[in-house]
């Protein structure tokens, strides 16, 4: 069997329920709504306490940057692939991608006029068990899982995860074909678009699971910059029976939007539970 890895706390942000763990992970856009001939995005992505403060761990994305951190003293941690799709449904290449101590940096340029999607989207197994009186962690797929994973492990657990992350920014007028759900996983689908929301103002957003309403999920919205203020400021909401959901904001600024759900429906072996969450950060403008 192959050496079993200490996970940290960046794996675990990636992989498993965001409000599950201490620390979030995120992707902070320098804007959403921009205008001009040749408008560009500037992104952070980092895993922190504190939302879009930086004094963790950076995000660490397939194809931005140098993975190899030993020069910084980093352990080697798992990457995420990141997606941009523009607003006519192609992929996009970012650009002076770079990874530092505690943040992940990289450039959109938006040659397009519409609407963008920047997303992280992971899948797979986590299973966790005893060994020798220790807590034991796995992450992989289900073909190594019967490779690495003792059959007869002490209190096997074992859960199928789907997490992902988005972002939008839109150039000009508001587009809506990145706002097409894929039927996989925890998705949001917007009835107020994501780059249309003001301060003062109800937006109104619908949460699927498969392709299928998510009712009864609770959803957690968080203003940022929460690092200076005594109260987290958080706004709960859940979802009705048709999986909509209504948020009004109360000031303009950047917000990180959060849901998560523990089912056992659509549950593949060797799995015995499924969990799937979603987060999103959210620019609201003054009116």
């Amino acid at each position: 069997m192959k050496p079993m890895i200490k996970w940290t706390a960046l794996a675990l942000a990636i992989c498993l329920p965001l409000s599950a763990q201490a620390h979030r992970a995120w992707m902070l856009p320098s804007a959403t709504v921009l205008s001009g001939e040749d408008p560009w995005i500037t992104v952070d992505a980092a895993v922190s306490n504190d939302l879009f403060y930086f004094e963790h761990f950076p995000l660490r994305l397939q194809g931005i940057g140098n993975l190899d951190q030993s020069a910084a003293g980093m352990r080697p941690r798992p990457a995420a692939q990141l997606q941009v799709i523009a607003p006519d449904g192609t992929p996009v290449q970012p650009e002076n991608g770079s990874i530092g101590r505690y943040r992940s940096t990289f450039d959109v340029h938006l040659t397009q006029k519409g609407t963008y999607k920047l997303a992280i989207v992971n899948s797979g197994l986590f299973a966790r068990w005893k060994e020798n009186g220790e807590t034991r962690r796995w992450m992989g797929n289900a073909e190594a899982f019967a490779k690495e994973v003792p059959a007869k492990a002490e209190d096997l657990s074992v859960s199928q995860t789907s997490n992902r992350m988005e972002v939008f920014a839109t150039s000009g007028a508001p587009t809506e074909t990145v706002l097409e759900t894929t039927g996989q996983g925890l998705e949001l689908a917007p009835v107020t678009h994501p780059n249309d929301l003001y301060a003062g103002e109800a937006a109104e957003f619908v949460l699927l699971l498969d392709g299928k309403p998510a009712a009864d999920v609770e959803i957690s919205v968080i203003p940022g910059g929460n690092r200076y203020r005594d109260e987290l400021g958080e706004i709960k909401a859940t979802t009705d029976a048709a999986g909509k959901v209504s948020i009004t904001w109360p000031k303009a600024g950047m917000y990180w939007l959060e849901a998560e759900l523990t089912t056992d429906k659509g549950v593949s072996k060797p799995a015995s539970q499924r969990r799937a969450s979603y987060s999103a950060t959210l620019e609201v403008l003054g009116l």
